[in-house]
């Protein structure tokens, strides 16, 4: 069957790397990691896509979404005439782990934990991706360099140690995929991180839910798919995450 597929480029590795074993014709399309840090904006940027993909007239059977909710940036994304797919994530954190049970079983005490992979190394200007506020249901991407662009990184550095107080915790998370482990990114996080004062935590990734949503393999309580002309809608648990909305 012939998919679309949209994705954040922090993917981009792993996505190659399925995309390369899935038995189905699929056009892959990535965006910048940057985006993250202006959910408003992303939101906008998927809904042209998937706008364009349809006007294009291939005839997708569906259009696959790499993205959690990610700050809310694909709550109210639709398609006239084709299916959306999109993992039930609420960042790419779990997509990394490859479940919801490993996020909540690593990440469920402290969900603001720092954490990294492959991609955010390559694509991202800071080694580790953060969130701005502790609740696991609204995540921002880069938000420190957003800071950076728009004060300088001296100031960044000031109103970023304000607004993330030190509790205690100084762990900071690497998540090393098979896929992608002979990089020897891993060991490159654990010199930042110790440059950084936090404690580096490496845990083993898992890519089962990029590879099942470019195999077709669609089970309901990974992902969501979403009917044309329904939206996406956040439910904001640690369960369901999203859900269809019908439209009005």
């Amino acid at each position: 069957m012939p998919f679309k597929l949209i994705a954040c480029n922090v993917f981009q590795r792993e996505a190659a790397w399925c995309l390369a074993r899935s038995p189905h014709v699929i056009d892959a399309e990535f965006t910048e990691l940057g985006e993250h840090a202006r959910s408003a904006g992303l939101r906008a940027l998927l809904q042209a896509k998937i706008d364009a993909t349809e006007a294009s007239g291939k005839g997708y059977d569906a259009i696959l979404l790499l993205f959690g909710l990610c700050g809310n940036a694909t709550v109210g994304l639709q398609a006239r005439r084709t299916r959306l797919v999109i993992p039930r994530a609420h960042d790419c954190c779990t997509i990394l782990l490859g479940s919801r049970a490993r996020f909540n079983e690593h990440f469920g005490a402290a969900p603001s934990t720092p954490f990294s992979s492959a991609g955010y190394l390559e694509r991202g200007n800071y080694f580790l991706r953060t969130s701005d506020e502790g609740s696991p249901g609204v995540q921002v991407g880069d938000a420190y360099q957003a800071l950076v662009e728009k004060f300088g990184e001296e100031d960044a550095k000031y109103i970023w140690a304000e607004m993330h107080p030190d509790h205690g915790d100084r762990r900071a998370v690497f998540i090393d995929l098979p896929q992608t482990t002979h990089l020897g990114y891993a060991e490159q996080f654990r010199a930042k991180a110790a440059a950084a004062g936090k404690e580096a935590v490496v845990l083993p990734g898992d890519i089962r839910l990029i590879e099942g949503l470019l195999r077709g393999d669609w089970d309901p309580a990974d992902y969501l798919v979403v009917p044309p002309a329904a939206a996406i809608e956040g439910v904001y648990d640690r369960d369901q995450v999203i859900r269809a909305k019908a439209a009005p």
